[in-house]
């Protein structure tokens, strides 16, 4: 799998509990939250580390690939990238 680079939320002792800084590594690697509803951001704000790291991890392989410019609405209706 490849490393998403920037801050990766720690992971807890505990498995299947939240991230605590689920959106900020989110945004910071071109999640538009903004975009999203109250609702979808609690949905991510619940996140286990590793699933962000999952999501982190996906969004960088499709971004590997892509073309440089693509279309927010060609990817998942651009709720994800």
């Amino acid at each position: 799998m490849n490393e998403p680079e920037g801050p990766r939320p720690d992971r807890p002792d505990q498995p299947g509990r939240p991230a605590p800084d689920a959106l900020a590594a989110l945004e910071e690697h071109g999640f538009p939250l903004s975009e999203l509803t109250d609702e979808q951001r609690q949905v991510l704000r619940g996140l286990t580390p590793d699933e962000v790291f999952l999501l982190l991890d996906i969004k960088a392989r499709l971004d590997e690939v892509g073309p440089e410019v693509q279309a927010h609405s060609e990817i998942a209706g651009g709720a994800l990238f």
